[in-house]
Formats: C-alpha cells, structure tokens, sequence
C-alpha cells in the first residue's frame, strides 16, 4: 500500500492502492451494498481481502451467527475444518436466490490445502456447481458455488 506524507502533516493512500484493494472484491463480483457472510474466520484468513469486500461492499462483513438473507457466503475452509458438505449445506441456508459462496483454501503446497477432487465432490452433493477458480489471496485459492439455475 502506498502511503504518503506532505508537508501538512496529513497522510492519504494513494488512488492506485485504493484501486488495488478493492479489485481484490471486485474479481470476487462483490458490488456496493451487498451484506457478505464470513464463515471460518481465523488468524490465518487473508485480512487485505477481509478489508477489500468491506470496502467495497460499504458493508462489515457479518458472520456465522447472522440469521438474514446474504448476498454472498465467504467460506474459509481448511483440510482438518471438518465435512465441507456440511459446511455448503449450512453455508446455503442463508444465501439469497441468485446468491454464491466463495469457497477459499489455502492454496497448494500450503497448511490446510484441500484438493480439488474434494471440493468438487462436496460442491456437487451440496447441489452446487463451480463456476470459476481464481486466486484470490497470495495463500488462498478461491472457488466460485452456485446453485444451479434450475433450482433458483
């Protein structure tokens, strides 16, 4: 991030870092106003992309607890964090019609990385299917779940 300091003893992010942050959201297609749901927060979670969906969503991020429709689920999911079917499964309960969950584990080579296989068959009993992977952290790999357009 670029800081600078003038004379006036004021400090500003420049434009290009403010742009650079929030292109971390908006390759996730997060768009203003949107209420984004934070599952499997930890102190490994990536917090440059945490701020950035905040930033762009004009939004904090709400978290497992919160009982209302979402735009979005963020799903942070590593290896030894359980059945990730189950985790879809409650993952979808509270995603709006045309809603998505981003599904982001470490990438591999890294603590926690889940293989594809895994996520792929998880997806597909959940009833989800991938639309996209990208990375989307320097540690995380992001994957894209919808429901297909039949069931929404």
């Amino acid at each position: 991030m670029t800081i600078a300091a003038h004379n006036t003893g004021r400090t500003f992010v420049s434009a290009t870092a403010g742009q650079a942050q929030s292109s971390l959201a908006e390759r996730l297609g997060i768009k203003p106003n949107q209420v984004v749901q934070e599952i499997g927060y930890d102190a490994d979670t990536d917090e440059e992309l945490r701020s950035s969906i905040e930033s762009v969503s004009t939004n904090e991020l709400v978290d497992e607890d919160y009982d209302d429709v979402v735009d979005t689920v963020l799903l942070w999911w590593r290896e030894d964090d359980g059945d990730l079917f189950d985790a879809l499964s409650d993952a979808l309960t509270t995603l709006a019609d045309g809603g998505h969950i981003w599904l982001l584990t470490p990438k591999a080579g890294r603590e926690g990385h889940v293989e594809p296989s895994d996520i792929l068959e998880a997806a597909q009993t959940a009833g989800l299917s991938q639309t996209k992977s990208i990375s989307a952290a320097q540690e995380w790999s992001g994957t894209r779940l919808v429901s297909p357009k039949a069931r929404r």
